[in-house]
């Protein structure tokens, strides 16, 4: 209606103002009847993107799009947006706006919606609020969601035609990621409108619930934006969770609707401190969604222990190319990053030991201490590049490479991850030496000499990793204390064990893994699952006697050396489930907004975030069957699991993945109390 100049002038306004200080994004929504080429044209010059309103087909676009006279639009609507869809005019296209109404066949509706190929579709709840209540034909308080679910079903059958971004809001929020529409979610709102005349009000959906519910009293010409924002009902959409109602915040689906539409809130005696007047078709639809979609959404790391290695091997890698982001242009980390390169392009054996080397757990505490060095402006690019350099120099040797590892040297040595510490020279000295394979092991050349060291070696200067086996079938695991980075535990490591020591340590930890066989089977198998590496720990256990798990790659452990067999089984299985949560939590969203709510804990006097709870009942599962099968049960114990577990349930912070996770504790815990 504006027309083609005054719209010109627009654009050109805004570019110029805008220009150098923010990219500009101009949007236009329209129900299409005045779109005509000449239009596009001016469109397609400054990158204005249309969006058109369609209810359906032309059944559901005449209910409420008629013309005065009674005309249909319908055919004038479908021209417009074959005219958008056609070029030049394609990269303009938006997508299509479709507000709900129950009387209307919710198939046919997307199909209609489908077949004009739109690049995302939008499904809009009619504006109402408590006192003017949506029209409900057959008086059901679901009809809403019913409704929005047959078009859900229909949409997953068409295999996901085109993205309706109601959907795939509920689905991000569902998987613990942000809502992706003003209308669902607890993201603040970011909105501001200026009026023609120059007045600026809240977002304009607000109209409908009062005169002047969107009024703010300022404008363009005498206030500035920060003080819109400062404004207490622009101010109440951007609490979050503290916007919203207090029974809206003990609702287990508030992470996904967010309170609903905040003006479909409102209720004459107390404003928006309500639910949504579609507060029962907002749980039932994200329950519906949920039900639907959640064995597909689980996240696959829950339940098939390859995929979770996969996701920490890469997650491995990730973290160390932003390492090397920010040292590449240290020229002892370049040339070791080179080498690195060069062992991974060699072929099977040169992928399979590189991956042997960056699994490695205490690999991920460099990885991590070196970035959080370099965030706080602190980086020692030397110490990295040693660390590199012998990374590097492990995988050649490990892989039989016919590779240059020269490797740097501190303090007369160096440790190579996964195989074990090379003196090369005496205490307080640096320098360089040239590593390679031989028909025996392996040889280390420093200057005119060459030493041979490794398994057969005999060289009294070389100290192997050690390894324990935990069953005849069983891969070997790592008797790490060696590793410079192994000091990442909540207690310091002890230092080398002596031969005897090593040989003492290996049979208790055979008595423990025996014990845990013969009274817990299953949750010993599942321990063992993934179990690369033990560090012994220097003094007793803690009470209880429970393992710890540092800040390393998955598959590492920290045991107390001196704890009893009975105190280092139960070490070993609550270990591993907190090494199992942890590397879980890692690489897959099992809750969202942690910390936001607090929840009674059966074991600690305060509420809690639900990553503390979960956590405790992941351990306590395990503990509870251990102890049930040594005799050594709590009273109650079983009964406060149960309590935990039923507060998970209804915590609003769990994901998809996250239930999953509690339905599996629950099923762990009936086999216990059988």
């Amino acid at each position: 209606m504006a027309g083609t100049a005054r719209l010109r002038l627009v654009c050109e306004e805004f570019g110029r103002a805008l220009s150098g200080i923010a990219a500009l994004d101009l949007r236009i929504h329209t129900n299409g009847l005045q779109l005509s080429s000449r239009y596009l044209d001016l469109f397609d010059e400054f990158g204005v993107r249309v969006g058109i309103s369609l209810d359906g087909d032309r059944a559901a676009n005449d209910r409420h799009r008629r013309f005065a006279d009674g005309r249909t639009s319908h055919p004038l609507v479908l021209a417009a947006v074959a005219l958008l869809r056609s070029e030049p005019y394609r990269h303009l296209y938006q997508g299509l706006l479709c507000t709900v109404d129950v009387a209307n066949d919710p198939v046919a509706v997307l199909d209609a919606l489908v077949e004009l190929e739109p690049p995302r579709v939008d499904f809009l709840l009619p504006h109402a609020t408590w006192e003017t209540p949506p029209a409900r034909p057959d008086g059901a308080p679901d009809a809403y969601a019913r409704w929005l679910l047959r078009v859900f079903d229909h949409w997953e059958r068409l295999g996901r035609p085109v993205p309706v971004r109601l959907f795939e809001s509920l689905l991000s929020t569902l998987r613990g990621g942000p809502s992706l529409t003003e209308s669902l979610g607890l993201a603040p709102t970011d909105l501001v409108v200026v009026e023609t005349d120059g007045t600026l009000e809240q977002v304009d959906s607000l109209k409908s619930a009062f005169e002047g519910a969107a009024t703010t009293g300022f404008n363009v010409f005498d206030h500035a934006f920060d003080q819109v924002a400062a404004h207490p009902g622009v101010r109440a959409r951007q609490l979050g969770l503290a916007g919203v109602s207090d029974s809206c915040r003990r609702c287990p689906v508030v992470r996904s609707c967010g309170g609903g539409l905040y003006t479909h809130r409102y209720r004459e005696r107390n404003g928006f401190d309500n639910p949504s007047v579609y507060c029962t078709d907002l749980r039932e639809l994200v329950d519906g969604v949920e039900g639907r979609t959640a064995p597909r959404e689980t996240a696959p790391e829950l339940s098939d222990p390859a995929e979770l290695t996969r996701s920490q091997q890469e997650l491995t890698r990730i973290l160390l190319a932003r390492l090397h982001a920010d040292l590449a242009g240290d020229p002892d980390w370049a040339h070791a990053w080179e080498l690195l390169a060069a062992v991974e392009r060699a072929g099977e054996a040169g992928a399979d030991a590189l991956a042997a080397v960056l699994d490695h757990p205490f690999t991920r505490t460099w990885v991590l201490a070196a970035l959080d060095a370099a965030r706080a402006g602190t980086p020692d690019a030397e110490e990295a590049a040693r660390r590199l350099t012998a990374l590097a120099a492990a995988a050649v040797l490990r892989g039989g490479l016919e590779l240059p590892a020269e490797v740097a040297y501190r303090d007369g040595e160096v440790y190579l991850p996964t195989l074990g510490l090379l003196r090369l020279g005496e205490p307080g000295t640096e320098g360089r030496a040239a590593l390679h394979v031989t028909d025996e092991g392996y040889a280390v050349r420093d200057g005119r000499a060459e030493h041979r060291f490794g398994p057969a070696a005999g060289d009294a200067r070389w100290q192997p990793v050690r390894t324990w086996s935990p069953g005849p079938d069983a891969a070997p695991v790592a008797l790490e204390d060696l590793d410079p980075y192994r000091n990442c535990f909540a207690r310091p490591p002890r230092l080398r064990l002596g031969t005897g020591e090593a040989e003492e340590w290996r049979g208790r930890l055979d008595r423990a893994w025996a014990l845990l066989h013969e009274v817990v089977p299953e949750f010993a198998r599942a321990a063992a699952s993934g179990l690369t590496t033990l560090t012994p720990l220097a003094g007793g256990p803690r009470a209880g006697g429970w393992g710890e798990a540092g800040r390393h790659g998955p598959g590492a452990l920290g045991v107390p050396y001196e704890a009893g067999v009975r105190e280092t089984a139960l070490a070993l299985l609550t270990g591993r489930r907190r090494t199992r949560l942890r590397a879980l939590t890692e690489v897959a969203d099992l809750y969202a907004l942690d910390g936001q709510w607090q929840h009674r804990s059966p074991w600690r006097e305060r509420p809690v975030p639900v990553s503390r709870l979960l956590a405790d009942v992941h351990e306590r599962v395990a503990v509870e069957a251990y102890r049930r099968a040594t005799a050594a049960s709590e009273p109650g114990g079983s009964d406060r699991i149960h309590q935990a577990l039923d507060r998970l349930s209804e915590a609003a912070e769990l994901t998809v993945t996250g239930k999953r996770l509690v339905a599996e504790l629950r099923y762990e815990l009936k086999t216990v109390d059988a």
